[in-house]
């Protein structure tokens, strides 16, 4: 029976969360009235995370895993799983239990009463200090910058209507940030509240050093804003210049003053300099990401799938 439902978990080096996700996951799904999937993305992981997938296609008929050949990020799972996804309504989570499975069920029946979008919305955060000041702090950032609103607290837990997952995956850039693609494509959506636990256990996949990354490309993807800071900031520098020449030549041919030092002069320069490497590197961002569209290389690579 083709399955009403799809269920999408990206799966990078979570072997401790796995079994414990599974059993929450199908004593939550049994209480749907229509059939369903769970497609288990394994990123490339380096424990023995896959071998337990495997395993568990062959506890349930309702379990698949498609294994990607290395690991390629969240992004590129979340969309491999979409990609591979039959149902009619599909479900995006992690696997490290912080997207409760409760809460799954009420995102199922909002895209079920009519919504093609149903998110969830984190108002209380069990995160370090650090990464959650850089996480809300990262959504206002985007907010001012972009030219549509992506709501706070909201990640990849969500339900989508399958025309919402067709219109994503017909969507060909590569830097992707599925929260803002997924506000920008519109339709109908609706946000579900919810407390977000700690980690159930094992470490956080996702490195600080990725989540900036995750942030550079959804600014550079989604905004014209530091080009535009960028051109602002030239305007000023030039401005500021040409008062100060302007000023040295009517000190030296008008009021006679000589003028002593090499202090100022080095300053100007330096800060000069400054600007013209901040603005040569926001443009380098973005003629990085023109350069990753253009070589058209796949999003991501199978390496094998199971359960299919």
């Amino acid at each position: 029976m083709k399955p009403y439902y799809s269920i999408v978990v990206p799966v990078y080096n979570e072997e401790k969360n796995l079994e414990e996700l599974f059993l929450q996951l199908m004593a939550a799904l049994r209480s749907l009235a229509k059939p369903w999937e769970i497609i288990f993305v394994n990123d490339g992981s380096r424990d023995q995370s896959l071998e337990m997938l495997t395993n568990f296609t062959r506890k349930d008929k309702t379990v698949r895993v498609v294994s990607l050949s290395r690991n390629f990020g969240q992004q590129a799972a979340v969309t491999a799983g979409l990609a591979n996804s039959s149902g009619q309504v599909v479900a995006l989570m992690d696997a490290d239990l912080q997207d409760p499975p409760e809460t799954l069920l009420k995102l199922l029946g909002k895209v079920d009463e009519g919504f093609d979008v149903a998110y969830a919305v984190s108002k209380k955060r069990h995160d370090p200090p650090l990464r959650k000041f850089l996480i809300n702090n990262y959504y206002r950032v985007m907010n001012l910058a972009a030219t549509y609103e992506i709501p706070p607290g909201a990640g990849i837990f969500s339900a989508l209507s399958r025309r919402t997952v067709d219109t994503l995956l017909g969507l060909s850039e590569r830097n992707r940030f599925l929260p803002a693609l997924r506000s920008w494509v519109g339709f109908k959506q609706i946000a579900v509240p919810f407390e977000k636990p700690a980690r159930f256990a094992g470490k956080e996949s996702q490195s600080l050093a990725k989540l900036f990354k995750m942030g550079f490309d959804a600014l550079f993807s989604f905004s014209y804003l530091p080009l535009r800071l960028a051109t602002i900031l030239g305007l000023l520098v030039s401005t500021v210049a040409f008062v100060s020449i302007v000023d040295v030549l009517y000190q030296k041919l008008v009021a006679g003053t000589a003028i002593l030092g090499w202090a100022s002069p080095l300053v100007a320069t330096l800060f000069i300099g400054g600007v013209q490497l901040l603005i040569l590197g926001i443009i380098g961002e973005y003629l990085g990401r023109i350069y990753d569209e253009v070589k058209h290389r796949p999003y991501y690579i199978i390496a094998e799938k199971i359960g299919f």
